[in-house]
């Protein structure tokens, strides 16, 4: 699907915190309820912060002006009018001066903004992707993308289910399995794992150029490798039969290292 605010409920944190690891500990949700329009649930199941961005493809507001932080443990229930359509990405070990809010993250950086206003994220970094409803159709479809590469966990999924509604997930650590062309350090210490796209740079990994339809953009082996490991994520540009996935709910969960 590929996309490049919502009236939320905010809570009021400190944010000048810098994080080390991420791994999953027990979280419980509690859902807030919300008259109008769709609700999405953002929860940080990680062990450490999480600082979430968003940015609404063009013509769409970005709610939150595009990022906060999402402590362990911690949830916010933002609301998207009908017929929304952007994407939510994680940022992980960001330092973020308090008074300025200007820093940086280890990955998925916008800027060395806490609130990225606009700017999309530095891969590699897990996309959560979404239309919710278009003027031909109500349907929502949704989707997490590892097309530019992968650093948290993350899974979208319909509260309360629904007819033909499914999840979609990365829900394991790839940077444990990263290939060594593809890791991406921090201090010695693996936080990101590069698509083949963003390491190789080319129109045959990249699907650009004459690569630029589905019949000679094919999974490469990383491709594969990613599917094997997250069955319910885009593993490439033209993944839409098991990536892509259709819906139609009043709310969505997305979780940052969901249980699996």
């Amino acid at each position: 699907m590929h996309n490049q605010n919502l009236n939320s409920i905010w809570l009021l944190v400190p944010y000048n915190f810098c994080i080390k690891e991420l791994t999953s500990v027990p979280f419980f949700f509690f859902f807030l309820l919300i008259a109008d329009g769709t609700e999405l649930i953002i929860a940080n199941n990680c062990k450490d912060s999480v600082w979430p961005g968003i940015l609404g493809t063009a013509g769409h507001v970005t709610p939150r002006e595009g990022g906060f932080l999402l402590l362990s443990g911690e949830q916010t229930v933002l609301q998207v009018p009908d017929k929304w359509s952007g994407r939510i990405w994680p940022r992980q070990g960001c330092c973020f001066d308090e008074t300025t809010g200007r820093g940086s993250c280890q990955t998925g950086d916008c800027a060395g903004l806490l609130q990225c206003r606009g700017v999309g994220g530095v891969p590699p970094a897990t996309l959560v992707e979404m239309t919710l409803g278009t003027s031909e159709s109500a349907l929502h479809y949704y989707d997490v993308s590892l097309v530019d590469g992968f650093n948290v966990p993350v899974s979208m999924m319909p509260v309360g289910g629904g007819a033909g509604c499914g999840i979609a997930a990365c829900e394991t650590d790839l940077n444990v399995c990263c290939p060594s062309t593809l890791v991406v350090k921090r201090q010695g210490k693996v936080v990101g794992c590069k698509s083949a796209c963003l390491a190789a740079k080319t129109d045959r990994y990249c699907c650009t150029g004459e690569y630029a339809n589905p019949k000679s953009c094919k999974p490469t082996i990383f491709s594969h490798l990613f599917k094997a490991i997250c069955p319910k994520a885009y593993s490439f540009a033209f993944d839409d039969a098991s990536g892509l996935k259709t819906c139609k709910a009043s709310r969505y969960a997305i979780t940052f290292c969901p249980p699996n």
